[in-house]
């Protein structure tokens, strides 16, 4: 997958009706979208100045809420029976339609053919983050894969979740590196970030959004990231295809998607409502303090990121010999 093609083909944007803006507010009822995932992640540092920036604009009510739990597969399952009248909006990370349906073997949807791709908001890197518990002098993958061969029982990678993609890119480059890495897995990113910083888990695989500040500070080390190209965020860390690591190259992406069947005329008039709201300065803001980029795409080329994310996670999940649990 190639990041330009996730960060490119904005369409153009339009209109969205006559009504003067406070009415528009109250004309439609509401719009739902709907997280998988617990508050206080990066969907709620994207989406709530995005809907932020929406609200006025928009011929609807606005409502931001949660169905956590399962991985997302709670909220996807809700949006897929109730989301096909236009009213409900999934949010989830790419993860959710391109990496589980190889990862779980009871998945209540298909992620190609019951969800429909609506608006791309922001795509970010992962991150190989070391923290104190690595020594200092460890700088770089080659510092790290020496120290972990001369020390294999210590050769753990915090992820904050089993089956994810932050978990299979460091299975991944284990394998190549010919380590015996060993996952440990927490609940959710924050938790993982407090090991990490308290010297528990040497190193992990974070997304950028979560250790970015603390990377510019100085208690993590990034040593490498997994987009195809450096990160503009991050220009001075290598990515692990630079450095000789084969098909490590992706970046992960938020982005809401509607039922099969959601309204074509609906489906557009988000995507362009979306998009209009990402090309402000506030939204800048918010990419630029977290590391992300923008991500203004149409649902077409959305779709064709999905279906390009499938293929390469499946790959992957049978490279790394990844045994799906449940």
């Amino acid at each position: 997958m190639k990041r330009r093609q996730l960060l490119h083909a904005g369409m153009a944007l339009g209109g969205l009706g006559a009504l003067p803006q406070g009415a528009q507010a109250q004309s439609g009822g509401f719009l739902s979208i709907w997280s998988g995932f617990p508050a206080g992640g990066l969907g709620d540092q994207v989406t709530r100045p995005l809907l932020d920036q929406m609200r006025g604009k928009f011929p609807q009510n606005l409502v931001y809420d949660s169905k956590p739990g399962a991985g997302g597969r709670i909220a996807a399952e809700h949006v897929k029976r109730a989301g096909m009248d236009g009213n409900h909006i999934l949010q989830c990370p790419s993860s959710s339609m391109t990496l589980h349906p190889h990862v779980f073997k009871k998945l209540g949807y298909d992620t190609l053919t019951d969800f429909v791709p609506i608006a791309g908001l922001c795509s970010y890197t992962a991150v190989f983050t070391a923290g104190p518990g690595l020594p200092a002098e460890v700088k770089s993958i080659a510092d790290y894969t020496r120290w972990a061969k001369a020390h294999p029982t210590e050769a753990n990678y915090g992820v904050p979740a089993m089956g994810s993609t932050l978990h299979l890119a460091g299975a991944l480059f284990g394998k190549q590196a010919q380590i015996d890495m060993r996952a440990i897995s927490y609940k959710g990113g924050a938790p993982l970030l407090t090991d990490l910083l308290g010297g528990q888990v040497p190193v992990a695989v974070n997304a950028v959004s979560e250790v970015l500040p603390h990377i510019r500070s100085g208690k993590l080390r990034a040593l490498a990231v997994t987009a195809p190209t450096r990160w503009p965020a991050l220009p001075e860390v290598p990515t692990l295809t630079e450095l000789g690591f084969k098909d490590i190259a992706f970046v992960d992406w938020l982005a809401w998607y509607g039922a099969a069947g959601f309204p074509a005329d609906k489906l557009r008039q988000v995507n362009a409502a979306v998009n209009e709201a990402l090309a402000t300065s506030q939204m800048q803001e918010v990419f630029a303090k977290n590391g992300l980029e923008v991500m203004r795409v149409t649902p077409q080329r959305l779709a064709t990121s999905v279906k390009e994310g499938h293929a390469f996670w499946a790959k992957v999940v049978k490279i790394t010999g990844f045994t799906p649990e449940d």
